[in-house]
C-alpha cells in the first residue's frame, strides 16, 4: 500500500493521463464520414456537422468544420444514391437534398466567422467613397459630417487613437475616413483575440452606413426643391405667371444668367422648359457661351441635335467646328446640313471654307444656297472663286442670288467686281444684290 507521499507523487502524471484520456474522447466523438454511404448516414453525418458548427468558439473550430464540411461533399458526389424518376415531376433527389444541405452549412459557416479587420477596413473605405461621390445638399453634408464624427468617436475608444475632422466639407471628411481605416489595418487585431473590439468597430461601422444612408441628397429632393436651393427662382418677387420656372427663366435670359438657364435645362425633364431653354440660349448667342454652355452643346451636337448646332452658331464657338465640319457631307440629311452650314458661318470657320465650297456643286439646289451664305459669313477670299462660278453658271436663281450676296460679304475688289458683272441682270434678286456691290464699289473709289 502507498504512503501519503506516494500517491502526492503520482498525481501528476494520474493528472495528465487523465487530460490526455479528455483529449482522446474529445477527438472520439468527431464526426466521421460513415464507412456506409447511404441517404441516411450522410443526413446524419451532416447533422453532426451542424451540431459542431453550433458549438465552434474560435476559428480554428470553424476550419476544422469547414474540413468536415470538404469531406462530406466529396462523399455525396462519390455515393450511389438513387436517381430521381424523370417522368415524375414531384420525384425526391436524394443527392440534391444533401447538396443543398451542405450549401446551407457552409453559408452558416460564412456567418459564423469574423468579423474581421479587413471586412471594417473594406465598409469605411465604401464610406468614404460615398461621401465623395454623393451630392449633398447643405443639410446633408452636415449630416454626413455627424456619421463620421461619431464614428471617428468610436475608433478612438476602442484603438485609442485621435481623428479629428478639420470642417464639414467632402474632402475634408474623405480624409478622415481614411485615417480611421488605417488605424484599424494598423491595429492587427484578431478575430478570436480581439473579438469584442472588431464586433464594436462593425456596429458602428454599421451606425456609419446608416447615417450616410439617411443624410440628405439632392436627388432626394424634388426638382422645385432643388431649384429653390440653388436660387433659381430668387430673380421672382411672387410666382405670378404659369408656370414659375418659365417665368424665371425669361428673367434669367434678359439678365444673362447662363448658369441658371443651364440648371434649368438639365433639372426640368419637360418637353416644354427643354425648348424655352434652349431657345433662350440662342437668343442670348455669344452672352451664352460660357465653357459650360459650349461643352453641353458640344455634347448635344455630337449627336446632331439642331437646335445645339444652332445654338453653337450663334455663340461663335470655334470649338465646334470640328464637330460640325463632319456634319457638311451628310447629303442624306439635308435639313441637318442646312443648320450645320450656318452655323458654320456664324462661327467663321476658315477650315470650312473648302468642304462648303464642294457644296455648291451638290445637287440639292435648296441646301445649296446655304452654303453660299455660309461661305459669305465665313468671309475668306478663297471662296470668291467658286462662288463666282455658281453666280455665273448656276440653273437655281437662289443660288445665284446667295453667291452674289456672299461674294458682297466676303467684300474684297475682286468679289465685289465678281458680282457687280451683273447689274443689268433680269433675275430681279440677283440685279439686286449685284447692284449693291456695284455701289459698294463706287464707295471704294470716291477718295477719302
Amino acid at each position: 500500500m502507498s504512503n501519503g507521499d506516494d500517491e502526492t507523487a503520482d498525481a501528476p502524471e494520474e493528472a495528465a493521463e487523465d487530460g490526455a484520456a479528455d483529449a482522446d474522447a474529445e477527438e472520439a466523438t468527431a464526426p466521421a464520414l460513415p464507412d456506409e454511404v447511404t441517404e441516411e448516414s450522410l443526413n446524419e453525418y451532416l447533422d453532426e456537422i451542424a451540431e459542431r458548427l453550433d458549438e465552434a468558439e474560435t476559428e480554428a473550430d470553424l476550419d476544422d468544420v469547414e474540413a468536415l464540411i470538404d469531406d462530406a461533399e466529396a462523399g455525396i458526389e462519390e455515393a450511389d444514391l438513387p436517381e430521381p424518376d424523370e417522368d415524375d415531376e414531384d420525384a425526391e433527389d436524394p443527392r440534391a437534398d444533401l447538396e443543398s444541405r451542405v450549401e446551407d452549412l457552409r453559408s452558416d459557416l460564412e456567418d459564423a466567422r469574423g468579423p474581421y479587420a479587413e471586412d471594417v477596413v473594406a465598409d469605411v473605405e465604401a464610406a468614404a467613397e460615398t461621401v465623395e461621390s454623393t451630392e449633398w445638399t447643405a443639410d446633408g453634408i452636415g449630416e454626413a459630417a455627424d456619421a463620421v464624427e461619431s464614428f471617428a468617436a468610436t475608433v478612438g475608444d476602442e484603438l485609442g487613437v485621435e481623428v479629428e475632422l478639420e470642417d464639414d466639407e467632402v474632402e475634408a471628411l474623405t480624409l478622415a475616413l481614411d485615417s480611421l481605416a488605417s488605424a484599424v489595418d494598423d491595429a492587427d487585431l484578431d478575430p478570436d483575440d480581439d473579438a469584442e473590439t472588431l464586433a464594436a468597430l462593425v456596429e458602428a461601422t454599421d451606425a456609419l452606413e446608416a447615417g450616410l444612408d439617411e443624410a440628405e441628397e439632392w436627388d432626394d429632393l424634388e426638382t422645385n426643391e432643388q431649384l429653390m436651393a440653388q436660387g433659381y427662382y430668387d430673380v421672382l418677387g411672387h410666382y405670378k405667371d404659369y408656370p414659375p420656372e418659365w417665368s424665371a427663366l425669361k428673367v434669367h435670359e434678359r439678365e444673362g444668367n447662363t448658369d441658371m438657364v443651364l440648371l434649368a435645362l438639365n433639372s426640368l425633364q419637360s418637353e416644354f422648359m427643354e425648348r424655352h431653354c434652349l431657345e433662350s440660349l440662342q437668343r442670348m448667342g455669344k452672352r451664352a457661351a460660357t465653357e459650360e454652355a459650349v461643352e453641353q452643346m458640344l455634347d448635344r451636337a455630337g449627336k446632331r441635335d439642331q437646335p445645339a448646332i444652332r445654338i453653337l452658331g450663334k455663340m461663335a464657338a470655334e470649338e465646334a467646328t470640328e464637330t460640325l465640319v463632319e456634319y457638311v457631307d451628310e447629303d442624306s440629311n439635308p435639313q441637318l446640313q442646312k443648320v450645320t452650314f450656318k452655323a458654320l458661318g456664324e462661327i467663321g470657320a476658315a477650315e470650312a471654307v473648302q468642304p462648303l465650297a464642294n457644296k455648291l456643286e451638290m445637287e440639292d439646289d435648296n441646301v445649296r444656297p446655304y452654303a453660299a451664305r455660309a461661305l459669305g459669313l465665313i468671309g475668306d477670299a478663297r471662296a470668291v472663286d467658286p462662288l463666282a462660278d455658281a453666280l455665273a453658271e448656276d440653273d437655281s436663281d437662289d443660288v445665284r442670288a446667295a453667291a452674289a450676296w456672299a461674294l458682297r460679304q466676303i467684300g474684297t475688289r475682286e468679289a465685289l467686281e465678281a458680282a457687280a458683272e451683273y447689274v443689268d441682270e433680269r433675275v430681279f434678286i440677283v440685279q439686286t444684290e449685284a447692284e449693291k456691290a456695284a455701289d459698294a464699289l463706287d464707295e471704294a473709289a470716291q477718295p477719302a
